[in-house]
């Protein structure tokens, strides 16, 4: 099974080839931070503006992870597939550790039973991920937020510091009380930022790039 940037954004873009065929807002959450980027920088058309939360992109895969091989691999996957294992990532997912309930535990373990699951992230682990990225960030031309919870344990905060430095037009919202998962820990404040960072695109630049905008707040 060939999984890997590629094939992700490929995937996307033919997805937004037939469905969408209009500049977006595109928002990338940890992971899908650095596909947002990739995609972004490959169709720069598609992308009219970035938001990037709590996203990876600076920080590079371990090299030996290209060469694992089996039975590694499958034991790797079994590994993060443990109840116990899911379960305290979770923990240090959130400053508050009441969100980690049964049913969020439930959801983010619905991809688990794909049957393909685990090829698939064996496959993506060997393709390198997206090690490759860290050097073309500093070429991101959209307007980009970045929103940082600040108390996140998994991405280090100093990351948000670097894509701030690296991209020419940028917001940096550092969301307090709030640790790797802004989009649900602090969705509020979340959307209300995307909301009011999309507002701030002129109605010339919004109409040159095919958007268009409901009401929204201006004010930071």
């Amino acid at each position: 099974m060939a999984y890997s940037p590629t094939q992700i954004k490929t995937h996307l873009h033919c997805f937004w080839q037939q469905m969408i065929q209009r500049p977006v807002t595109l928002v990338g959450a940890s992971m899908g931070g650095a596909a947002a980027l990739d995609f972004a920088l490959t169709y720069p058309e598609a992308v009219a503006q970035l938001v990037l939360i709590d996203s990876s992109g600076f920080a590079p895969s371990p090299i030996a992870s290209k060469f694992i091989m089996p039975p590694l691999d499958r034991w790797a996957t079994a590994f993060l597939a443990n109840p116990k294992v899911r379960r305290w990532i979770s923990q240090q997912a959130y400053c508050d550790r009441s969100f980690v309930t049964a049913d969020a535990e439930c959801c983010a373990a619905l991809h688990l039973q794909d049957p393909n699951w685990s090829s698939a992230l064996i496959a993506f682990t060997k393709s390198g991920g997206y090690n490759f990225l860290y050097d073309s960030i500093q070429t991101i031309s959209q307007p980009t937020l970045i929103l940082w919870g600040e108390a996140d344990k998994i991405m280090n905060r100093r990351d948000a510091l670097k894509f701030a430095a690296a991209i020419a037009q940028n917001q940096l919202i550092w969301i307090s009380d709030c640790g790797h998962v802004p989009h649900l820990e602090q969705a509020d404040i979340t959307a209300q930022s995307i909301l009011e960072f999309q507002a701030r695109l002129s109605p010339a630049t919004l109409e040159q790039r095919g958007l268009s905008l409901g009401s929204a707040h201006t004010d930071p």
